[in-house]
């Protein structure tokens, strides 16, 4: 078996090991998986370690010496919870691994899953045919990415920084996936994320009955903020990795554009196909309300109703963002922490980015690599605080037209066989030369 047919093994047999996360604690936790690649490891001489930031909440990390140790090391890292998938809704098994129309079918197909398979395949192939990678690889399968990363990868780095020694860059999810412009393919490289800041919103008033006059309602009073916060324009706001992207779009497509103009940033957006929308998001600060509770009877007011919302901010602008939310909110509302992280934005330059470029070149001829921002987040935040330069690099050649980013926690989610392949192929080149 050739390694990229491996990878999709791997992936495959990874599905089928249900970790949904579902934030709380109450899902089945990752340690089955991570025995699983402690196994795919040590089965061809390798000796991970595996770490459990408390029961059934693991992550397996491994570092592997490079011919050029004196160059900073490459963290190649990906996670093994997925989000929870609701059966009847799919048109397969979600925890099914299935293989079917030239796709690998299952939660965490794409998200991520199929970047796991690939890197284990990669250090895999290393082991059995004797080649070694430049730098000094540290391989790293984290728990808990899909609630934060605080049983995973900040874990980690609160209580085993030493693993990371000597790591100057990292690459993970979410960036070196295809897109069609044209008859150009365009590989997007995830330099930058947006910070990250879930809160919830509280609101007291008087309590009782609900055939009376109140006008301390908290119901009422929440509402009002929420509308208010759900509503708001935020102004554009593109960060030089935006800017970089939308050049590269413009050029590609023949196309002139505008930064003040949001109509000449949409046909750019609109360009990139499905991806478009991950773009879009990154072109200014964004909020939803995502949660709403209160009450227990319909003829009783409440004297308490909260709300949580969820804040992706564009990279260094957090603390205004927060100060726009209480601006809007108003009076008697209170705001408390769910979950908070940094945005991030690194430079499109350097050996790494050369690296992936590279790679890229090696299995697919012509085509451009741009870099872009991440909507969401991944465990970079987390190795960030260590000084880690992250970077989002699963390669993936995907067909024109696939709407690629509605498989991230999307019903039926699916990669194609031929980009595993690929990927695995791409991530090898990346290692040996880079």
């Amino acid at each position: 078996m050739t390694f990229e047919h491996d990878a999709v093994r791997i992936a495959r047999d990874l599905i089928r090991i249900d970790t949904s996360n579902y934030g709380d604690g109450s899902g089945p936790g990752e340690r089955a998986a991570a025995d699983l690649v402690v196994d795919l490891l040590t089965e061809v001489g390798w000796e991970p370690l595996l770490i459990e930031s408390e029961p059934r909440r693991a992550s397996v990390v491994l570092r592997i010496p490079g011919t050029e140790p004196d160059r900073g090391a490459l963290v190649l890292h990906g996670h093994s919870d997925v989000v929870p998938a609701h059966a009847p809704d799919w048109s397969v098994d979600p925890f099914g691994g299935v293989v079917a129309d030239g796709m690998l079918w299952g939660r965490g197909a794409v998200d991520m899953k199929d970047m796991v398979g690939m890197m284990l395949a990669v250090v895999r192939d290393m082991a059995r045919t004797g080649w070694r990678p430049r730098r000094d690889v540290i391989l790293a399968v984290f728990a808990d990415e899909e609630a934060g990363g605080r049983k995973g990868s900040h874990w980690l780095v609160d209580h085993r920084p030493d693993l990371f020694a000597g790591a100057t860059d990292a690459i993970s999810e979410v960036g070196g996936y295809s897109v069609t412009l044209g008859d150009r393919r365009a590989y997007l490289v995830q330099t930058a994320e947006k910070g990250l800041h879930w809160l919830r919103l509280r609101a007291r008033g008087t309590a009782g009955h609900g055939s009376l006059v109140n006008d301390d309602n908290a119901v009422t009073r929440l509402a009002g903020a929420i509308d208010r916060i759900g509503t708001y324009p935020w102004p554009l706001h593109l960060t030089h990795t935006v800017r970089a992207l939308l050049d590269g779009v413009a050029d590609l497509t023949g196309s002139a554009w505008d930064p003040e103009d949001p109509q000449s940033i949409q046909r750019l957006t609109d360009a990139l196909g499905p991806a478009g929308r991950f773009v879009q998001a990154t072109t200014r600060t964004g909020v939803n309300p995502t949660q709403l509770e209160a009450g227990y009877k319909a003829n009783v007011v409440p004297g308490e109703a909260t709300a949580a919302i969820d804040l992706r901010c564009i990279p260094g602008t957090e603390e205004d963002a927060l100060a726009t939310l209480k601006r809007l909110a108003g009076p008697g509302i209170e705001f408390e922490d769910i979950n908070r992280d940094v945005g991030l934005e690194v430079p499109f330059e350097g050996e790494t980015v050369d690296a992936m470029r590279a790679a890229i070149a090696a299995e697919d001829p012509g085509a451009v690599v741009l870099p872009y921002m991440l909507s969401a987040g991944t465990d970079n935040k987390a190795l960030s605080r260590l000084g880690i330069r992250g970077y989002g690099f699963t390669p993936l050649r995907l067909p024109a037209g696939m709407d690629f980013p509605g498989m991230f926690h999307g019903v039926d989610e699916r990669v194609p066989v031929e980009a595993i392949h690929f990927g695995a192929r791409t991530l090898a080149h990346l290692l040996r030369h880079g």
